[in-house]
């Protein structure tokens, strides 16, 4: 842990910040997907790393969006993560063929779809963020969001709307900012651990090509251990087979 968080310290001095006067808005939005689990003992390091670029936003020009992903393969050995889900076990697994890794792993961080390495590797991190931020991105715009219960209703569009738009999915993820859990088994047994932008519900809202016809409406359900009106809502574009992500964007969801 001290190794990295000396490595962070280190290579945060070295990246000249971003001006003061850019918003996030005027920076290319770049998707950060952490595979992790409470049960894996190197994945707090990563969990740590994904909380450092969220809040310290490191590289000039990017607007860095993070995601945590619970995978469920390692809930048979001692500890049930409550975040976990086969859906980011299947979604990790559909990255393999084109991201050229043999077996999935935690910790595995993903750059909008493009490359992955081991999560708790700072220097990667960066230099794959940086890299991204230099590709031109689709914009999309979210809707404010409406909830009535544990429903969530919302729009995507994109002022490109006419235009012909690529191939291409939307995601849309309800994301719970921070939580925390003592875990009482497992590898990490006794351990506090901390997270950040937990994805709670992951769902495809449409197809990228229709936005060209204008906002394409959709409705999420959060888990009944949330408060939606707490939730963050993050909606973005990848290529067909879950290739390079084209767009990406997010929002409150708090009236």
């Amino acid at each position: 842990m001290r190794t990295l968080l000396l490595s962070v310290t280190f290579l945060f001095a070295l990246t000249p910040p971003a001006p003061s006067q850019t918003s996030s808005s005027s920076r290319t939005p770049v998707l950060v997907e952490l595979f992790t689990s409470e049960g894996c003992s190197s994945c707090p390091p990563a969990d740590k790393l994904l909380a450092t670029l969220q809040t310290s936003q490191p590289v000039p020009g990017a607007n860095i969006i993070v995601v945590e992903e619970h995978v469920d393969y390692w809930d048979h050995l001692g500890w049930h993560d409550r975040f976990s889900s086969a859906k980011f076990t299947e979604r990790q697994n559909l990255y393999a063929p084109h991201l050229h890794f043999d077996d999935p792993y935690t910790p595995q961080m993903v750059v909008d779809g493009q490359s992955q390495f081991l999560g708790s590797d700072p220097f990667k991190a960066i230099s794959s963020i940086t890299q991204a931020a230099g590709s031109p991105k689709i914009t999309l715009t979210l809707a404010k969001p409406s909830i009535e219960g544990l429903h969530l209703s919302s729009s995507v569009s994109t002022p490109a709307g006419g235009a012909t738009l690529p191939k291409g999915d939307l995601y849309a993820i309800l994301i719970e900012p921070s939580a925390s859990t003592e875990v009482q088994k497992g590898e990490n047994g006794g351990r506090h651990l901390n997270h950040v932008s937990i994805a709670r519900s992951f769902q495809h809202i449409g197809n990228l090509q229709d936005l060209s016809r204008g906002p394409i409406f959709f409705k999420l359900n959060a888990p009944t251990d949330t408060d939606p009106a707490h939730l963050r809502l993050i909606v973005f574009a990848q290529s067909p087979n879950q290739g390079a992500v084209q767009g990406v964007t997010e929002t409150m969801t708090m009236p």
